[in-house]
């Protein structure tokens, strides 16, 4: 399997999974202090948004990619 055509797959895979879900979240640690015994630690968790349209045309990109690739010769 080439280059490109792993790179369209790729695409695919990341924007039909980007339009499905909608975004991902993630876990940042932001402060964290140490007094003693006392162990204190702020964990906040953060979201990204994917828009529609871009996971969508990310999957087209792909698509396009792979056509292009299955046409050379």
């Amino acid at each position: 399997m080439n280059a490109l055509r792993l790179t369209a797959i790729v695409l695919i895979v990341a924007g039909l999974l980007g339009a499905s879900y909608g975004g991902f979240s993630y876990t940042k640690q932001t402060h964290e202090a140490n007094i003693g015994p006392l162990h204190l630690q702020v964990v906040e968790q953060e979201r990204v948004n994917i828009p529609l349209w871009a996971g969508l045309g990310l999957a087209a990109v792909g698509m396009v990619l792979l056509l292009a690739g299955s046409r050379r010769p």
